[in-house]
């Protein structure tokens, strides 16, 4: 899987993490895996944004947007990519849960 990576000189409040599934790794199976063991999970509303239902309309008329290149790198974030959440309740045994959830997962695979 793919982590999301902190800058030296950023200052992020984070509120989630994002986890990017590389080949072989079903982020379904995953997502499925995470909730069943009691750690929520969003889907990521972004990755290539001309795909989601807010565009049907443009789509069918054609114009009011443009596309630069093929949108490879967009389309593997939409459908490799999902959301775990974060808060400041977040206790340590909570925190060391969903870690080894995701390790156990990751070492089945």
């Amino acid at each position: 899987v793919i982590l999301p990576q902190c800058l030296e000189e950023a200052r992020p409040s984070w509120f989630g993490f994002m986890i990017t599934c590389k080949e072989g790794v079903s982020r379904d199976a995953m997502v499925q895996n995470l909730e069943s063991n009691g750690i929520q999970t969003r889907m990521l509303f972004a990755g290539n944004i001309i795909k989601q239902p807010c565009f049907d309309e443009l789509r069918k008329e054609g114009k009011g947007y443009r596309v630069v290149g093929n949108l490879e790198k967009t389309d593997e974030v939409m459908v490799n990519s999902f959301w775990i959440g974060l808060y400041p309740g977040m206790t340590e045994e909570m925190i060391d849960h969903m870690i080894e959830t995701i390790c156990n997962y990751i070492n089945l695979i």
